[in-house]
């Protein structure tokens, strides 16, 4: 479906790679598909430009990808490295004149007032600084003729919020970032997806992450044409990674584009 791109704005975890003070073989990687910046996503659908969390490296990203309109920002949960980049969203207000309408769940909203206070209750000094249209996401909504399915996922002491986005009934694209593992409620909703995209840390156990087995038996049940790993940390290097992935199941990296 043309009228439907995904754009890996980064896809390493929270510390970025290469990760400060590290010599180790990834993070000294010639291999541009190993230099990852914190995990987000674009999707331009027909009419609307969307972002899934903004990173602390949002401004950098947006730039790569020339992005100069935003329509929304969904948040999957308010850890540092999927929301610092809040501010930069006050150059995509300016530009269009307009608020933009952030979706999170109740405890992601909450968390942004608290911690952007200025932008939520209206202090901001100037015109168009930043202008949330705060949004809470408890249940399937619609954007662009498209259906859009939160879900629950654990994440240590957090629940992150998973996205299935859904056509005329066909499941299309299903977004995990930031989860421990994938509770029968997700596979459900994501059962037989296009395109799955889902948290893979590392091989060795996380209390917080899911393992690169851990992600191979979820989309394995989930039963999803093609799986993208992302959230990866410096344990992981693209190419001897991939090498030991079904077909099937590959590595995402900064800049990838697909179409779903």
């Amino acid at each position: 479906m043309e009228n439907f791109q995904i754009t890996f704005l980064g896809t390493g975890t929270s510390h970025g790679i290469p990760v400060i003070g590290c010599e180790c073989a990834v993070c000294k990687s010639s291999d541009p598909r190993d230099k990852r910046l914190r995990t987000a996503i674009h999707i331009q659908m027909p009419s609307l430009s969307i972002a899934v969390d903004t990173t602390p490296d949002f401004r950098t990203q947006c730039l790569r990808e020339d992005i100069t309109r935003l329509d929304a920002v969904l948040y999957t949960h308010s850890h540092v490295d999927h929301i610092l980049g809040f501010d930069d969203l006050r150059r995509f207000c300016e530009l269009e004149n307009k608020a933009i309408p952030v979706h999170g769940s109740h405890e992601t909203l909450t968390s942004l007032k608290r911690v952007f206070q200025y932008a939520f209750d209206g202090s901001a000094r100037y015109p168009n600084y930043v202008r949330p249209d705060p949004v809470t996401m408890s249940g399937k909504f619609a954007m662009d003729g498209f259906d859009i399915i939160p879900v629950d996922l654990p994440h240590g002491r957090m629940v992150t919020n998973g996205l299935v986005f859904e056509k005329n009934g066909r499941r299309l694209f299903a977004y995990f970032t930031d989860c421990q593992s994938v509770p029968p409620e997700a596979e459900e909703a994501a059962r037989g997806v296009e395109v799955l995209v889902i948290d893979a840390l590392r091989h060795t156990a996380h209390s917080t992450h899911l393992t690169v087995q851990g992600a191979l038996e979820a989309a394995r049940r989930i039963g999803a044409r093609q799986t993208w790993f992302i959230h990866m940390c410096h344990e992981l290097g693209h190419a001897a990674t991939e090498a030991d992935l079904p077909p099937y199941v590959r590595l995402a990296y900064d800049g990838l584009r697909i179409h779903v």
